[in-house]
């Protein structure tokens, strides 16, 4: 059997089934290892055809030598699997290494506000500040990905009191659009000192290009330790608490899902646990001997 084409691969992440950027880079580079290794491990060309479980059982554990803990090491194997699946090869059944669901803690109103201000308020230019806030109300108030709020373009305007957003896979679904948040993305549009066409980015960089998600990551990591906000403070962790706080108000959770964006139910239920979580959090604060 001919060996599968790594780049093949790739192209089809892209193209066929419209993953992300990091996804196909990440599938490709392990693609590339499995090869790699089959050559090392059985001296001889890399052919797939007669993998047994005992071969990805190998692999595993030279990518744990590396330092790959449980969850890295279970992304690696359904890369594989995907891989394997494209090559048109019979996947031996191996069972994945365990990992356990992290439960994301909230962040409380008081706190996300706090935080935005001081993003906001540490800019030096008034537009750029407005950006900012902007880009965090989106992420709070929207339950938006950060990729998602950098990646709207001009097509946006005029706001309503909807929002479709392109989520992963390039799905797209309809978010409603709080009127504190319109207000601060008005805001900034007024501001802006780049023309925003239907077709460019909504948020810019200082030169006018579009905004890295890098750049916000950065200002609200620094506004986190100035205000002594725990280290879970992050542009991810404001979608978290836009999730927790309506399931705590009585959310429906395949509601959720729609607003979130999440293609399985199953996604979105760890917020059945981060609510519960919370709750002991504050239960605990409230009574120090508990």
């Amino acid at each position: 059997m001919e060996t599968a084409n790594p780049k093949a691969f790739a192209e089809h992440l892209a193209r066929d089934r419209r993953r992300s950027v990091h996804t196909v880079r990440a599938y490709q580079a392990t693609a590339e290892r499995l090869l790699a290794f089959l050559q090392a491990h059985h001296g001889g060309p890399p052919a797939l055809d007669g993998l047994t479980a005992a071969d990805l059982r190998a692999f595993l554990a030279m990518r744990r030598g590396d330092g790959l803990g449980n969850a890295s090491a279970s992304r690696e194997l359904s890369a594989v699997r995907a891989f394997l699946g494209f090559a048109g090869v019979v996947v031996p059944r191996l069972a994945g290494p365990r990992v356990k669901t992290g439960v994301p803690r909230p962040i409380s109103p008081d706190e996300v506000i706090a935080l935005a201000d001081e993003v906001a308020e540490d800019r030096d230019e008034a537009w750029v500040g407005a950006r900012d806030l902007a880009v965090l109300l989106l992420l709070y108030g929207a339950g938006l990905r950060i990729g998602e709020a950098v990646g709207l373009t001009g097509a946006v305007l005029p706001l309503g009191e909807t929002l479709v957003v392109t989520g992963k896979r390039a799905k797209t679904r309809i978010v409603p659009l709080l009127p504190q948040v319109r207000a601060a993305v008005e805001a900034y549009v007024a501001l802006c000192p780049y023309a925003l066409g239907r077709e460019a980015a909504l948020f810019r960089g200082a030169k006018g290009g579009p905004l890295a998600p890098a750049l916000i990551r950065r200002a609200v990591q620094a506004a986190r330790v100035r205000l002594g906000l725990p280290e879970r403070t992050t542009p991810h962790a404001l979608r978290h608490s836009f999730a927790t706080h309506l399931l705590g108000r009585g959310a429906d959770l395949r509601a959720l899902q729609e607003l979130l964006g999440h293609a399985s139910l199953g996604s979105t239920q760890v917020y059945t646990a981060v609510d519960a979580a919370h709750l002991l959090d504050v239960y605990r604060n409230a009574h120090p001997r508990a």
